[in-house]
């Protein structure tokens, strides 16, 4: 790892560091009171380091970039004290860890295999596509195009759901919840660039999002981190009125770096009728076959 890697991953992780103990009380951890007055919210390095069972020192130094390559025991015990989540965890393991250039500098472009594309079409009553690193766009069926937006009309290398959900003026009419949704996927490219460090086409994309949604950064310097496995979604589509969606976030098996989004809905739900609705009338109409008029 050359120096300019060193610096940046020591920055992320101290970062991360100071975000996840400032959200922890010493009530909440369990801590006495003494006294002393407190100038910055959550806990103190030396409170965080007594709860991990590390020297102050030695958690000084991780939260300066100056430590590298904890031991397991020691991100486990760090993860313990600053009750991380599952992806939090994930994400200090990806902070602390060497990259290689196998896991972290992803150049080819990705591929959706045909079983994948086969799967799409088979869930035609429903909105499902595959994201890729990034977030990108790789493949979707006609009702994601038409309940989401027509990602195929867009050109390939700008196919992505975060630049739609924070650039395009009409995701922030057309998603419910917007701002909830767009900072959820905030923290999905921040698990992102903990994985990979040196994607360069991720740095672009976090540098164009930085540039021109006024909302990123607050969002991307809170430090959270998402996966998303499943969950709500709420649309409000110009034809049909509000659709209410049921997600599931599926990683195909080979495919770890592919996530599988079906959107379903409730049987006989009104989102069902309007589901159906725009399904007809966005179907691709068939041309009437041409009568046999030859002599029998």
């Amino acid at each position: 790892m050359d120096r300019r890697t060193r610096t940046t991953r020591g920055t992320e992780l101290a970062d991360f560091l100071r975000s996840r103990r400032a959200r922890i009380t010493p009530d909440e951890a369990g801590l006495p009171t003494d006294g002393r007055t407190r100038r910055v919210p959550g806990l103190r390095r030396d409170e965080t380091a007594r709860l991990a069972g590390v020297s102050t020192e030695y958690y000084t130094r991780l939260e300066q970039g100056r430590a590298t390559n904890p031991s397991p025991e020691v991100v486990d015990a760090l993860a313990r004290a600053l009750r991380l989540s599952t992806d939090e965890r994930e994400h200090l393991t990806d902070l602390v860890a060497r990259p290689t250039p196998a896991r972290h500098t992803p150049v080819a472009p990705q591929r959706v295999r045909p079983g994948l594309h086969l799967m799409l079409q088979t869930l035609d009553h429903v909105p499902a596509f595959v994201l890729g690193r990034r977030t990108d766009v790789l493949a979707s069926n006609r009702l994601a195009r038409a309940v989401v937006t027509d990602f195929d009309a867009m050109p390939a290398t700008r196919r992505n759901i975060a630049r739609y959900y924070l650039l395009d003026p009409d995701a922030r009419e057309r998603v419910g919840n917007w701002e909830q949704m767009a900072s959820e996927t905030v923290a999905m490219l921040r698990l992102e660039a903990g994985r990979f460090p040196k994607d360069r086409q991720l740095a672009d994309l976090v540098g164009e999002l930085t540039l021109r949604c006024r909302e990123f950064t607050g969002w991307w310097n809170d430090h959270r981190v998402l996966r998303r496995t499943h969950g709500a979604k709420h649309y409000r589509h110009p034809l049909v009125g509000d659709l209410h969606f049921s997600y599931e976030a599926l990683q195909p098996p080979g495919d770890t770096d592919k996530t599988l989004c079906v959107y379903n809905v409730e049987p006989g739900s009104p989102s069902a009728e309007a589901l159906r609705l725009l399904d007809s009338w966005t179907a691709p109409q068939h041309a009437d076959p041409v009568p046999d008029t030859s002599s029998p």
